[in-house]
């Protein structure tokens, strides 16, 4: 069921034209009424009374008699997809849109920006559904400073209100979001910092969970926040592919030999400093397994994705195959420090590596970075060699 405005109230140009309707002698008040009001937003009926006995808004002048006919030509203004109206619900109907071509841009075969354009396109979507969520709730979202004691609101070069930037919405006390669809969205927006206004070769295969977990997490909120029927389900499907991954492809994707450094580094300090149950949320990283099977029933053969229960013999299989395939590799600080040196950095040694990790603290539990054995010796992970690396590029002129 749709949401309902919070006061439901008629903005001054309204007004203005319910005084012009008023003026012209023709319509009654429920005749008036009918044109302003909408699945999103329902007027009393005692407010139109209230403007013609003149009890309110005695001040607001009356539209000229061009603009209403300019307001009647146009009524009753609907999004013929989603039945919203395009003036009074633009903030939703440009939410639901920028996040559509966030993910079409993304699904293109031949584009080559995938993750910059969806993440521009997706923190403009979330903005878009945040502000409508609070002008709704009576939530005021404009950028203030303190002048001289007195609190003003920031405008733009040409006069407008500033409203609040994506970051300022999920700082908000009464942002609607979990924790985990905040900490998504903080990461991505970390990661837009971190590529703005430069080249970032491939990082979509990196991010990708991220950004799967966006899209779910983005129609979930549309729906709890606007309504059930104006969810995207509807509008996109599984993208298809034109070859499989083979184990060896997929090791490699996995390395990202070519991540930029300042993308691992950032990816690192944000992560290191989650709680575990928000790093394991499905709602930060949408993750799944693919396992390659033929159908085992004619009814089944053309099903594409297919998702079995954990507990079942299949899921049991396949999780018996993943954890096999998952056990992490170890190293020891001199193979790390052996890999730096072949890869261009020969004056990183083991004493700047055991400097890298007192000062980042990186045995501290929960950084995910290595594990003590049985035996007792502390082995680093890949991750930990992926931080080593990228504080190399940051002090290339110190060990190149």
């Amino acid at each position: 069921m749709a949401k309902r405005e919070s006061g439901n109230r008629l903005d001054r140009g309204e007004i203005a034209l319910v005084k012009a309707m008023i003026a012209e002698g023709r319509y009654n008040d429920q005749e008036i009424l009918a044109h302003f009001t909408r699945p999103m937003r329902t007027i009393n009926h005692a407010r139109i009374s209230d403007i013609r006995e003149g009890r309110k808004h005695a001040t607001v002048v009356v539209a000229s008699p061009e603009e209403l006919a300019q307001f009647l030509r146009t009524w009753p203004q609907i999004d013929p997809q989603t039945g919203l109206h395009i003036a009074g619900d633009e903030l939703v109907i440009k939410a639901r849109e920028a996040m559509l071509n966030a993910v079409q841009s993304y699904n293109n075969p031949r584009a080559f920006f995938k993750a910059e354009v969806f993440i521009t396109l997706a923190v403009i979507a979330w903005t878009y559904l945040l502000h409508h969520h609070y002008r709704r709730n009576g939530i005021d979202h404009r950028i203030k400073k303190t002048v001289d004691g007195n609190e003003v609101v920031l405008k733009t070069r040409h006069g407008a209100d500033k409203h609040w930037t994506l970051e300022d919405c999920l700082g908000c006390n009464q942002c609607p979001l979990d924790a985990a669809t905040v900490a998504n969205l903080q990461f991505l927006i970390g990661i837009r910092h971190e590529i703005e206004h430069q080249m970032t070769r491939r990082i979509d295969d990196t991010i990708g969970a991220k950004l799967q977990a966006c899209c779910l997490n983005f129609n979930r909120a549309l729906k709890d926040l606007v309504g059930e029927r104006y969810g995207l389900e509807g509008d996109l499907s599984f993208a298809l592919q034109f070859a499989t991954i083979e184990r060896e492809q997929r090791d490699q994707l996995l390395k990202q030999p070519d991540l930029p450094p300042n993308i691992q580094a950032m990816t690192l300090a944000f992560e290191t400093g989650l709680p575990d149950e928000v790093a394991a949320d499905l709602r930060y990283a949408y993750r799944v397994y693919l396992v390659e099977r033929t159908a085992n029933s004619k009814g089944k053969a053309d099903q594409v994705i297919e998702f079995v229960k954990g507990n079942s013999a299949e899921g049991r299989e396949v999780r018996r195959i993943l954890l096999k395939e998952a056990e992490k590799a170890k190293y020891k600080p001199k193979q790390i420090v052996d890999r730096m040196k072949a890869e261009g950095f020969p004056r990183f040694r083991e004493h700047e590596h055991t400097q890298l990790w007192r000062t980042l603290d990186a045995k501290r539990p929960g950084t995910g970075f290595g594990v003590y054995l049985k035996d007792g010796d502390w082995w680093w992970y890949e991750a930990w060699v992926d931080r080593v690396r990228a504080h190399c590029e940051e002090n290339r002129v110190k060990y190149a």
